[in-house]
Protein backbone atom coordinates (compact mmCIF):
# COMPACT_ATOMS: atom_id res chain seq x y z
CA UNK A 1 0.00 0.00 0.00
CA UNK A 2 1.52 3.68 -1.03
CA UNK A 3 0.59 6.92 -0.10
CA UNK A 4 0.63 9.23 -2.98
CA UNK A 5 0.98 13.45 -2.66
CA UNK A 6 1.40 16.35 -3.91
CA UNK A 7 2.92 19.89 -3.04
CA UNK A 8 4.92 20.69 0.68
CA UNK A 9 4.42 17.71 2.90
CA UNK A 10 2.72 17.65 6.15
CA UNK A 11 3.34 16.24 9.48
CA UNK A 12 0.39 13.21 8.90
CA UNK A 13 0.08 12.92 12.73
CA UNK A 14 -0.53 16.90 12.89
CA UNK A 15 -3.18 16.38 10.39
CA UNK A 16 -4.76 13.80 11.60
CA UNK A 17 -4.99 14.90 14.99
CA UNK A 18 -6.87 18.17 13.25
CA UNK A 19 -10.03 15.90 12.67
CA UNK A 20 -10.59 15.52 16.12
CA UNK A 21 -11.98 18.53 16.51
CA UNK A 22 -14.92 17.97 14.25
CA UNK A 23 -15.97 14.98 16.96
CA UNK A 24 -18.66 13.72 17.07
CA UNK A 25 -20.48 12.51 13.85
CA UNK A 26 -23.34 10.36 13.11
CA UNK A 27 -22.59 7.42 11.08
CA UNK A 28 -23.77 8.63 7.80
CA UNK A 29 -20.63 11.91 8.20
CA UNK A 30 -18.56 9.40 9.64
CA UNK A 31 -18.59 6.79 6.60
CA UNK A 32 -18.36 9.72 4.12
CA UNK A 33 -15.79 11.31 5.60
CA UNK A 34 -13.39 7.59 6.46
CA UNK A 35 -14.38 7.61 2.93
CA UNK A 36 -12.65 11.02 1.35
CA UNK A 37 -9.84 10.90 3.58
CA UNK A 38 -8.73 7.67 2.24
CA UNK A 39 -9.50 9.28 -1.43
CA UNK A 40 -7.52 12.26 -0.92
CA UNK A 41 -4.95 10.76 0.71
CA UNK A 42 -4.58 8.47 -2.04
CA UNK A 43 -3.58 5.72 -0.73
CA UNK A 44 -3.33 2.32 -3.21
CA UNK A 45 -4.88 -0.95 -1.62
CA UNK A 46 -2.55 -3.98 -2.29
CA UNK A 47 -5.72 -6.12 -2.03
CA UNK A 48 -8.26 -5.01 -5.05
CA UNK A 49 -11.11 -6.36 -3.17
CA UNK A 50 -10.58 -3.83 0.04
CA UNK A 51 -10.59 -0.63 -2.19
CA UNK A 52 -14.57 -0.55 -1.11
CA UNK A 53 -15.52 2.89 0.99
CA UNK A 54 -16.82 1.55 4.86
CA UNK A 55 -20.57 2.08 4.63
CA UNK A 56 -23.05 2.42 7.26
CA UNK A 57 -23.78 -1.33 6.97
CA UNK A 58 -20.32 -1.64 7.05
CA UNK A 59 -19.65 0.07 10.47
CA UNK A 60 -22.52 -1.41 12.02
CA UNK A 61 -21.03 -4.90 10.72
CA UNK A 62 -17.51 -3.80 12.20
CA UNK A 63 -19.12 -2.71 15.35
CA UNK A 64 -21.43 -6.24 15.59
CA UNK A 65 -18.15 -8.39 15.48
CA UNK A 66 -16.12 -6.06 18.05
CA UNK A 67 -13.73 -4.60 15.76
CA UNK A 68 -15.08 -0.94 16.39
CA UNK A 69 -16.13 -0.07 19.55
CA UNK A 70 -20.03 0.96 20.14
CA UNK A 71 -21.40 4.66 19.65
CA UNK A 72 -22.18 6.92 22.31
CA UNK A 73 -25.93 6.36 22.28
CA UNK A 74 -28.86 4.46 20.17
CA UNK A 75 -30.31 4.57 16.92
CA UNK A 76 -30.40 7.66 15.06
CA UNK A 77 -29.16 9.57 18.22
CA UNK A 78 -26.22 7.16 18.25
CA UNK A 79 -22.22 9.39 18.20
CA UNK A 80 -19.13 7.90 16.85
CA UNK A 81 -15.68 9.68 18.58
CA UNK A 82 -12.18 10.31 16.36
CA UNK A 83 -11.15 6.91 18.54
CA UNK A 84 -14.29 5.14 16.58
CA UNK A 85 -12.54 7.31 13.39
CA UNK A 86 -9.19 6.12 13.88
CA UNK A 87 -10.49 2.49 14.05
CA UNK A 88 -12.24 2.37 11.09
CA UNK A 89 -9.36 3.93 8.95
CA UNK A 90 -6.99 1.30 10.90
CA UNK A 91 -9.01 -1.56 9.25
CA UNK A 92 -9.57 -0.22 6.05
CA UNK A 93 -5.62 0.46 5.87
CA UNK A 94 -4.80 -2.47 7.37
CA UNK A 95 -7.35 -4.51 4.65
CA UNK A 96 -5.67 -2.49 1.82
CA UNK A 97 -2.27 -4.39 3.18
CA UNK A 98 -3.99 -7.79 2.95
CA UNK A 99 -5.02 -8.44 6.49
CA UNK A 100 -7.70 -10.34 7.41
CA UNK A 101 -10.62 -9.22 9.92
CA UNK A 102 -9.51 -11.84 12.92
CA UNK A 103 -6.08 -10.82 12.73
CA UNK A 104 -7.04 -7.04 12.69
CA UNK A 105 -9.37 -7.13 15.58
CA UNK A 106 -6.37 -9.26 17.42
CA UNK A 107 -4.37 -5.97 16.64
CA UNK A 108 -6.83 -3.48 17.80
CA UNK A 109 -7.15 -5.01 21.04
CA UNK A 110 -3.43 -5.09 22.09
CA UNK A 111 -3.18 -1.18 20.18
CA UNK A 112 -3.30 1.48 22.76
CA UNK A 113 -4.84 4.86 21.13
CA UNK A 114 -1.90 7.05 20.77
CA UNK A 115 -0.02 3.88 18.83
CA UNK A 116 -3.13 3.40 16.91
CA UNK A 117 -3.11 7.09 15.54
CA UNK A 118 0.51 6.91 15.10
CA UNK A 119 0.24 3.83 12.70
CA UNK A 120 -3.15 5.09 11.18
CA UNK A 121 -1.07 8.70 10.41
CA UNK A 122 1.93 7.15 8.83
CA UNK A 123 -0.19 4.50 6.50
CA UNK A 124 -2.44 7.68 5.30
CA UNK A 125 1.42 9.96 4.91
CA UNK A 126 1.73 13.57 4.05
CA UNK A 127 -1.24 13.26 0.97
CA UNK A 128 -3.80 13.54 3.73
CA UNK A 129 -4.82 17.05 3.38
CA UNK A 130 -6.17 18.84 6.60
CA UNK A 131 -10.34 18.85 7.35
CA UNK A 132 -10.90 22.83 5.95
CA UNK A 133 -10.55 21.50 2.48
CA UNK A 134 -11.35 18.32 2.62
CA UNK A 135 -13.60 17.71 -0.46
CA UNK A 136 -16.31 15.49 1.96
CA UNK A 137 -18.75 15.85 -0.49
CA UNK A 138 -18.94 16.37 -4.40
CA UNK A 139 -23.02 16.87 -4.33
CA UNK A 140 -24.87 19.12 -3.05
CA UNK A 141 -25.52 17.59 0.11
CA UNK A 142 -23.38 18.91 3.18
CA UNK A 143 -22.19 16.97 6.24
CA UNK A 144 -24.67 18.14 9.52
CA UNK A 145 -23.66 18.65 13.00
CA UNK A 146 -20.09 20.10 14.49
CA UNK A 147 -18.48 18.55 11.26
CA UNK A 148 -20.52 20.13 8.92
CA UNK A 149 -19.81 23.43 10.78
CA UNK A 150 -15.84 23.13 10.50
CA UNK A 151 -15.95 21.81 7.00
CA UNK A 152 -17.99 24.22 5.54
CA UNK A 153 -16.08 27.02 7.12
CA UNK A 154 -13.06 28.94 4.76
CA UNK A 155 -9.61 27.90 5.19
CA UNK A 156 -7.61 29.85 7.82
CA UNK A 157 -5.17 32.23 6.80
CA UNK A 158 -1.84 31.13 7.11
CA UNK A 159 0.15 32.22 10.28
CA UNK A 160 1.88 35.76 10.27
CA UNK A 161 5.36 36.46 11.50
CA UNK A 162 4.93 38.65 14.79
CA UNK A 163 6.08 42.08 14.08
CA UNK A 164 8.72 42.72 15.59
CA UNK A 165 9.73 46.54 15.89
CA UNK A 166 13.36 45.67 17.54
CA UNK A 167 16.07 42.98 17.31
CA UNK A 168 18.03 44.63 20.07
CA UNK A 169 18.48 42.18 23.31
CA UNK A 170 19.14 43.03 26.74
CA UNK A 171 21.43 40.55 28.65
CA UNK A 172 19.91 40.45 32.12
CA UNK A 173 22.71 38.27 34.97
CA UNK A 174 21.50 35.40 36.99
CA UNK A 175 24.14 33.48 38.66
CA UNK A 176 27.25 32.28 37.29
CA UNK A 177 27.38 31.26 33.82
CA UNK A 178 23.59 31.75 33.17
CA UNK A 179 21.96 34.84 32.44
CA UNK A 180 18.65 35.86 30.64
CA UNK A 181 18.34 37.56 27.00
CA UNK A 182 14.86 40.70 27.13
CA UNK A 183 13.94 42.11 23.72
CA UNK A 184 14.11 45.54 23.70
CA UNK A 185 10.80 45.90 22.84
CA UNK A 186 9.76 43.65 25.58
CA UNK A 187 7.51 45.23 28.54
CA UNK A 188 10.19 43.75 30.45
CA UNK A 189 12.99 45.53 28.85
CA UNK A 190 12.39 49.07 30.74
CA UNK A 191 11.73 47.75 34.56
CA UNK A 192 14.88 47.14 36.25
CA UNK A 193 13.66 45.99 39.53
CA UNK A 194 11.04 43.69 37.71
CA UNK A 195 14.34 42.49 35.79
CA UNK A 196 15.98 41.77 39.31
CA UNK A 197 12.91 39.79 40.58
CA UNK A 198 12.40 37.68 37.83
CA UNK A 199 16.51 37.14 38.09
CA UNK A 200 16.40 36.16 41.34
CA UNK A 201 13.35 33.95 41.01
CA UNK A 202 15.25 32.04 38.14
CA UNK A 203 18.16 31.71 40.44
CA UNK A 204 16.36 30.21 43.76
CA UNK A 205 14.86 27.50 40.85
CA UNK A 206 18.09 26.62 39.47
CA UNK A 207 19.50 26.30 42.71
CA UNK A 208 16.81 23.50 44.32
CA UNK A 209 17.25 22.08 41.05
CA UNK A 210 20.64 21.47 41.71
CA UNK A 211 20.79 21.25 45.36
CA UNK A 212 20.98 17.46 46.65
CA UNK A 213 18.05 16.23 48.34
CA UNK A 214 18.39 16.92 52.68
CA UNK A 215 18.38 13.40 54.52
CA UNK A 216 15.30 12.77 56.04
CA UNK A 217 15.45 13.70 59.88
CA UNK A 218 16.32 10.99 62.58
CA UNK A 219 12.96 9.46 63.96
CA UNK A 220 12.13 10.12 67.77
CA UNK A 221 12.92 6.93 70.16
CA UNK A 222 9.68 5.79 70.97
CA UNK A 223 7.99 7.17 74.31
CA UNK A 224 7.53 3.67 75.55
CA UNK A 225 10.73 2.63 75.58
CA UNK A 226 11.83 5.82 77.94
CA UNK A 227 8.93 5.01 80.21
CA UNK A 228 10.03 1.55 80.84
CA UNK A 229 13.91 2.68 81.36
CA UNK A 230 12.98 5.53 83.97
CA UNK A 231 10.37 2.68 85.62
CA UNK A 232 13.48 0.10 85.94
CA UNK A 233 15.71 3.09 87.35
Amino acid sequence: MAAVGGGSERDPLLTLREYRRLAPWNLRDLAALTAAMLDTAGVRPINAAAAAHPSERTIRFYVTRALVAPPEGRGTAATYGYRHLLEILAIKLRQMEGGTLSAIAEELRTTTGDVLERRVAASLGPGLPPPTVLPLYAGKEQPRGRAGQVLRAPPPEPARAPDRTSDTWRRVPVTEGIELHVRDDHALAGEAELQRHVAEAVRLAIHRLLSPPRPPAPRPAPRVAAERTEHHA
